[in-house]
């Protein structure tokens, strides 16, 4: 692999980052004859910001009139409930609702709603106070209306993120992890880009490197830009708190974004959150005290009797705010064959198929690329035994004794499951990557339980020893030393 790539084997396409956006042009454009790698710096996909969001599909009422973020955020909610269906990965449609605490608030609301016509999203109305309260028991006493978006909906952000990346795969895109870009100068007849593990030459890059796609933007443009890494804390809450509302319950937008939301999850939780923390550190994911307070603070003012005492865990994710506001997204003028995706923030996550719609649209004018008539256009998932009747499930263990063995007792997830996690196209390598694609670990416990056994499961699957099983790649062992009353 190494030497191929030194001598300089060509590729079409070189995608910068394995997050949403990435996987989703990936797949976009594994639909075309297209020689295509994806290069990420993690052991894994959806390793950075796409694996810490509020896991939003966003109606799309909130962007400015006319911007590149309304039409794609229109563009992809349109895109994701067929999506979903053909990768096999969790999405519903539970409606938004934008909450007004106080009448001389009701202008902000209706420019809101006259947004979201303009911007073309379907089924916008404005709810009184008793249509609000049957819709949401919990919600502020407060509140005097609220906007309400049928289409609003909930998904889950790994396994988008994964079913995109796995489909591209399968349909040929080559996937080099903890591969990290260095450098990256145009040649003639394209670009070479140097790596930890080597040179690449190609045809086109594409820049989907998330919070550093302004350092690759930087390297071959003179037109700057700059990207802020916006911190966003989160509160997740246990399973028994769920049902406390139905629809994503969001405050009026700010200056810095969409304010802190109250949803529920595809997967049964509750989740709170985020903040909207402008820092320096592009790796900067910890929470703060004071973060976590903000957002409990907030929350609250738009939902009452929220169960705090229910959180079982916090997390913060970056979002990548351009100064402008606004997805760059296009060919550089001063950098021909180089393509940006940079600047996407909120809401990204719903309208990454439709990047990845826009960028393949790009690159199949630039290279006249031909459409594959073999593109596989489904992906299953691994397979939940809980979707099964007990008659298949009992089928299933007798076939198949690993779906017997519960080894995640929170979530119900058994070995079979993990089993399937880690030998599957660009499987599970690390803890984290059996987490985000079985939900081992996500429990209650958050993994205080279960871990030594998926862990030995890594182990076995992976032909590795104990000491080289990680939490998420790299130097994240959890296995240090050995006991002395062992040997």
């Amino acid at each position: 692999m190494e030497d191929h790539r030194m001598n300089g084997n060509r590729y079409d396409v070189v995608i910068i980052g394995g997050g949403v956006i990435g996987s989703s042009i990936a797949r976009a454009l594994s639909k075309y004859q297209c020689r295509t790698v994806l290069l990420e710096k993690e052991e894994d996909v959806c390793s950075g910001p796409s694996k810490a969001n509020s896991a939003i599909v966003h109606a799309g009422y909130d962007a400015a009139e006319g911007s590149l973020m309304a039409k794609l955020n229109v563009r992809g909610n349109e895109m994701m409930e067929q999506l979903s269906k053909d990768l096999d990965f969790p999405f519903k449609r539970n409606g938004s609702l934008v909450v007004c605490l106080h009448e001389d608030e009701m202008p902000g609301l209706e420019a809101l709603y006259k947004r979201g016509i303009t911007n073309g999203v379907p089924g916008l109305r404005i709810l009184n106070r008793e249509e609000l309260r049957a819709m949401e028991p919990n919600i502020s006493d407060e509140a005097c209306a609220a906007l309400y978006a049928p289409t609003g909906g909930i998904v889950c952000p790994f396994n988008l993120n994964i079913a995109m990346a796995e489909n591209a795969n399968a349909n040929g895109v080559e996937f080099h992890f903890d591969t990290e870009v260095t450098d990256l100068r145009p040649v003639e007849d394209g670009w070479e880009i140097r790596t930890s593990k080597g040179t690449y030459k190609t045809r086109y890059v594409v820049n989907a490197a998330g919070v550093y796609a302004d350092k690759f933007h930087n390297m071959v443009s003179n037109k700057k830009i700059h990207i802020t890494p916006r911190r966003g804390d989160y509160c997740l809450l246990d399973k028994t708190a769920g049902n406390h509302v139905s629809h994503t319950v969001f405050a009026l937008p700010g200056k810095y974004g969409k304010g802190v939301l109250v949803t529920p999850t595809v997967h049964g939780n509750l989740l709170v959150g985020p903040t909207a923390i402008d820092i320096e550190n592009k790796e900067g994911t910890n929470t703060t005290r004071e973060g976590l307070n903000e957002v409990i603070t907030k929350a609250e003012m738009n939902v009452k009797n929220i169960p705090m005492r229910q959180v079982i865990t916090s997390f913060a994710g970056l979002r990548a705010h351009e100064d402008g506001h606004e997805f760059l997204i296009g060919e550089l003028e001063d950098a021909k064959g180089f393509i940006d995706c940079a600047g996407i923030e909120s809401p990204g996550l719903t309208s990454s198929p439709a990047i990845g719609e826009m960028v393949a649209d790009i690159l199949k004018e630039k290279m006249d690329l031909k459409e594959k008539e073999n593109f596989i256009a489904t992906r299953k998932g691994v397979l939940n035994p809980n979707t099964l009747s007990k008659e298949e499930r009992i089928q299933l263990i007798k076939e198949k004794p690993e779906y017997g063995n519960i080894i995640c007792r929170c979530e119900m997830i058994t070995e079979g499951e993990i089993i399937d996690a880690i030998r599957r196209p660009l499987g599970a390598k690390s803890l984290d990557g059996v987490k985000r694609r079985t939900r081992a670990g996500m429990g209650r416990c958050q993994a205080g339980f279960c871990s030594p056994r998926t862990m030995e499961i890594l182990a076995r699957e992976c032909h590795k020893s104990m000491f080289e099983i990680t939490k998420s790649g790299g130097n994240s062992q959890i296995v240090k030393g050995i006991n002395k009353d062992s040997l």
